[in-house]
């Protein structure tokens, strides 16, 4: 029984498992599980698979064996999950995949998962360092507190959607985790779209539970550093709860920016660490080596 953390691919859909009854053998792909409650559905899965293959199996008019429900109701709840084609060539003679939207979006949160999003933060030491001290410098500045207080809640959104894009975007440029596929075919252009897709979720998780931070952050400096007196008298406004609040709204907008920048300190390397699964490192090295060859 063996088991992968990336997504396999047969025929254009996403596998979910290949049995071969006759050699005894099971690969089960996790990301088609979803990335919630996955120890247990793996579990089940597996289990599963084993008693398919230990069981007694009823043969068919052309020989191969005829399969029993399979990772039924704990997936196919949330994704279609039925049998796949098998080619006459390959090993497996049995084999499971899921397809459609819910499908697509299993196999992507799956992806995600395995990504472990919530490492990208401390995996980006330099940015996370230029990030705070952009916080800690602008938390300080009477321009900043002005500006603060001169805008309005839909401007201060617009601030976090654009700090936060221009991170993920910069992440993803500078590191080339851009995946682009050399081959034409619709499957791989799907695949691409996926691998893509997976990578644009993982870092933005990761940026976001970066500016989390960086609220929360900014906001103990401000109580800690800020004078109610100086700031009213430069800003006209009182300093109460919705001013603080205000403050590290728009400083964690302006610290991800800078963040942004020092992540241009980091190696490549760093940053694919932090954003990729190793397996999904192993993956993207073999295609980079096919690619130089």
């Amino acid at each position: 029984m063996a088991l992968t953390d990336l997504p396999l691919h047969s025929h254009g859909l996403n596998l979910v498992v290949d049995l071969s009854h006759e050699h005894g053998l099971a690969l089960l792909s996790l990301p088609p599980l979803g990335g919630l409650r996955l120890q247990t559905r793996a579990r089940r899965a597996v289990e599963e698979a084993v008693l398919s293959l230990a069981g007694p199996r009823a043969t068919g008019a052309e020989g191969p064996p005829q399969s029993q429900p399979l990772l039924g109701p704990f997936v196919s709840r949330l994704a279609p999950v039925h049998p796949g084609q098998v080619g006459e060539e390959e090993t497996a003679d049995l084999r499971y995949v899921v397809s459609g939207p819910r499908g697509y979006l299993r196999v992507l949160f799956g992806m995600v998962r395995a990504n472990r999003p919530w490492l990208l933060v401390p995996g980006l030491s330099k940015a996370l360092a230029a990030a705070l001290a952009t916080g800690a410098v602008a938390t300080v500045n009477s321009t900043i507190w002005n500006l603060a207080e001169s805008l309005s809640v839909p401007r201060l959104v617009i601030a976090t959607v654009g700090s936060v894009a221009l991170m993920i975007g910069w992440l993803i440029v500078d590191a080339q985790l851009w995946h682009r596929s050399t081959e034409v075919s619709p499957e791989a252009r799907q695949r691409a779209r996926l691998y893509n897709a997976s990578t644009v979720v993982t870092v933005g998780l990761g940026v976001l539970v970066c500016y989390g931070g960086l609220i929360i952050i900014n906001l103990v400096w401000a109580l800690f550093i800020l004078n109610d007196q100086v700031f009213a008298s430069t800003t006209r406004t009182p300093l109460h709860a919705a001013e603080y609040w205000t403050l590290s709204w728009f400083v964690a907008s302006v610290a991800t920016v800078g963040g942004a920048l020092g992540s241009g300190l980091e190696s490549d390397e760093a940053i694919r660490a932090a954003a990729y699964s190793k397996r999904e490192q192993e993956r993207r090295h073999m295609l980079q080596d096919d690619g130089g060859d």
